[in-house]
């Protein structure tokens, strides 16, 4: 889950500046979370505090982090929806609007620890993003994403999650990053950015080269390097310095929910670390 904040971060600076390369520096001055970040908070605390998985709740815990991060960067009609459902529904009242943009697998990420079975985690990635994201493709982008979390938490190898990704979600992951860039833009469909994501993962040789080749895609940077650095810890962890060096990047508030999360799902195995790093 912190693996996909940094994702985040890494990524902000080149959402709108791409670059095609994986020669850059990892953090700079203007690095930050965007909405990404802001929603995987929302699901996570989400998913602490509704044992039922409603959207009732799961609402609630969007508007609530929407509200303290008003211009995070989301996009025009998800913003609508957050903060102002009277602009779009008449009643104003939140209802889903058929999205298959890729919004609905960066904020997964916590799904991915939170359950026993890969069943139950593909079931309740698709609850979270039916919220907004009810297009079968945007579902089905929810669902991969917190598959190959979980696939890769419990051990699986690249090729089995590969494998498993590749025939449940029809996604073609016969590519590489070399094949994939040169023509690759600004993509924010779950369908032409969540298999591209994962790639970057199956490419990779640890987790910061995860974000390096998720960044060097170009287009939808930040949520590419989401997508792909939350798969990159469960199956590699996170380097103590890039988590030391991404600290002052990340309020007291994510980091809470992050804690909370280590201590009530299949995240505690973070604990420790996180703990050293932050000082805790």
């Amino acid at each position: 889950m912190l693996g996909a904040i940094i994702g985040d971060i890494v990524g902000s600076c080149y959402e709108f500046n791409s670059i095609k390369t994986t020669e850059f520096e990892l953090f700079q001055p203007k690095s930050r979370y965007t909405d990404d970040s802001v929603m995987t908070m929302a699901v996570a605390e989400w998913l602490l505090e509704d044992p039922t998985h409603t959207h009732e709740v799961l609402e609630e815990k969007m508007v609530k982090y929407g509200k303290l991060n008003s211009n995070v960067g989301y996009g025009p009609h998800f913003l609508r929806w957050l903060l102002f459902p009277q602009a779009i529904f008449p009643d104003g009242k939140r209802k889903p609007y058929n999205s298959f943009g890729n919004g609905s697998a960066m904020r997964v990420s916590a799904a991915g620890w939170m359950f026993d079975s890969l069943e139950e985690t593909e079931r309740v990635a698709g609850i979270s993003a039916s919220i907004t994201h009810n297009h079968p493709e945007g579902i089905k982008g929810a669902q991969a994403t917190a598959a190959a979390i979980f696939m890769a938490r419990n051990g699986a190898s690249k090729e089995e999650i590969k494998d498993y990704i590749s025939k449940k979600f029809e996604y073609n992951l016969n590519r590489t990053c070399d094949q994939i860039r040169p023509s690759y833009g600004f993509e924010v469909s779950c369908q032409k950015s969540v298999p591209e994501s994962i790639i970057t993962f199956l490419d990779s040789t640890d987790y910061e080269s995860t974000l390096r080749l998720a960044v060097s895609l170009g287009g939808d940077s930040d949520t590419q390097a989401c997508i792909a650095g939350g798969i990159a810890e469960a199956f590699y962890g996170i380097p103590d310095d890039i988590i030391i060096e991404a600290s002052s990047r990340i309020p007291q508030y994510f980091k809470a929910t992050i804690i909370r999360m280590a201590e009530n799902s299949a995240y505690r195995s973070q604990m420790e670390q996180l703990k050293r790093c932050w000082g805790e």
